[in-house]
This record gives C-alpha cells, sequence and structure tokens, in this order.
C-alpha cells in the first residue's frame, strides 16, 4: 500500500513535470515564432525603408538632372546666340578688310596682279596729203575715253605706258605726248587694266562704243586679252 502511494506520487510528479515542460516549450516555441515574425518585420521594414529612400534618391536625382537639362538647353541658346553674333561681326570685319584693300588698290598703294585687258592706241599709219595731221594723231581725250569706260566697267587698277593712276591722277596734251601726272608719254598709248576681260572687253567693242568712235578718229585700236598684268604701287611724292 505504502508502495503504491509512493509510485502514485511520482507519477504525479511526473505529470506537473511534463506539464511545465510542455508549457515551456510552447513559451519558447511562441516566443521563438515571435522573434523570427518580428525579425522579418524589422527586415522587410529596413528593406522598404532602403527602397523608399532611393525612390526618393531618383525622383531627386531626376529632377536635378531636369534643372541641369534645362540649365545646358539655355546654355547652348546663348552659344549659338553668340556664334551667330560672332559671325556677323566677322563677316563685318572681313568686309571691312576687303573694302579697305580695294581702296588702297584703287589709290594705288599697293601692288596689284591679276588678268586684264592690253589696249593700245597708236596715231593712223597713213595721213592724206591734204588732211590735217593733228586729226590723225591720238589726243588726252581718245586716252580718257578709254580709261573711263574701263574704270565704269569695273577695271581694279589701270595704268598707262607702265605709269600706274590714281584718283588723282590727271591727263593733259602737249604737242605730240601726253603729260600723265607730269610725266610725258609719246605715242603708243599702251593702256593696262586689271579686270574680269569678259566684262572690259565687251564694253570696250560693243557697237557704237569706244572702239568705234576711236576708229571713226582715225586711231589705231588694238584690244588683247592678258592672262596676268602686274602692277606695282604708285610712286610717293
Amino acid at each position: 500500500m505504502k508502495g503504491m502511494k509512493t509510485t502514485m506520487k511520482m507519477n504525479g510528479s511526473h505529470v506537473v513535470l511534463s506539464f511545465v515542460c510542455l508549457v515551456l516549450g510552447f513559451m519558447l516555441a511562441f516566443s521563438y515564432q515571435m522573434t523570427k515574425k518580428e525579425t522579418a518585420n524589422r527586415q522587410l521594414e529596413r528593406q522598404w525603408n532602403k527602397e523608399y529612400e532611393y525612390r526618393r534618391q531618383l525622383i531627386e536625382q531626376q529632377e536635378q538632372n531636369r534643372k541641369l537639362q534645362a540649365q545646358l538647353f539655355a546654355k547652348q541658346q546663348r552659344v549659338r546666340a553668340i556664334e551667330k553674333e560672332l559671325a556677323s561681326e566677322e563677316q563685318v570685319y572681313f568686309n571691312l578688310v576687303e573694302d579697305a584693300e580695294r581702296l588702297r588698290m584703287y589709290l594705288g598703294k599697293v601692288k596689284v596682279k591679276g588678268k586684264g585687258v592690253e589696249v593700245t592706241l597708236a596715231d593712223a599709219s597713213y595721213i592724206p596729203s591734204e588732211a590735217n595731221a593733228t586729226n590723225y594723231i591720238v589726243h588726252e581725250q581718245h586716252v580718257f575715253q578709254v580709261v573711263n569706260e574701263l574704270w565704269i566697267a569695273g577695271a581694279s587698277a589701270i595704268s598707262i605706258n607702265g605709269q600706274r593712276l590714281s584718283h588723282r591722277s590727271y591727263i593733259v596734251c602737249n604737242g605730240p605726248v601726253i603729260e600723265i601726272d607730269g610725266t610725258q608719254h609719246p605715242a603708243p598709248f599702251v593702256i593696262q587694266a586689271i579686270g574680269d576681260p569678259n566684262v572690259l572687253i565687251p564694253a570696250l567693242t560693243i557697237a557704237g562704243g569706244v572702239k568705234d568712235q576711236l576708229t571713226g578718229d582715225h586711231i589705231v585700236v588694238d584690244i588683247v586679252e592678258k592672262s596676268e598684268i602686274t602692277m606695282e604701287p604708285l610712286m610717293q611724292k
């Protein structure tokens, strides 16, 4: 009887101990699951926070890129405007340089070279005995006719018997010779002009033009196209 009581007492203790172990195991399992869930939630929250931060940074970067792109576009527009201004100014300067060089050329300040024409005016080779010889020789007005027509036709430089003309040049008749800026030249008179021969020659040879008028005055006129004519600058006096 006593042994039975002892056995029953031990079984009761086992039951209590088992119950305690069961509760403890349940608590441990529950605690582990809660901890695991909490850890997962924290990881998920951290992941979400990272993604949110990345999205925020991406949005900020995109906004910054849009601002920079707008600034770049504005600067490009300004650069193009400046380039147009510089191109316009460069063209103006280039035109001024061209005008200055052309003016120096007309004034005889620089040496010039180019294609053109050569016009030779000579006295008539035959003078009738009863005629007045003065009517068969070259006068300054004949030279003037040729020179003026060449200037009008676009000649950039003109010389007579190698003497270059300027905007102040004068030509006068002095007996059998003509005087150009104080220097005397006998006939024949070789007039050279730098310019487009396709323009200068037709200007002289047009029907009823300078050549016909000179021929009518018994002047021998010879017009030749020249591939290259060189004229030295005028001597400074």
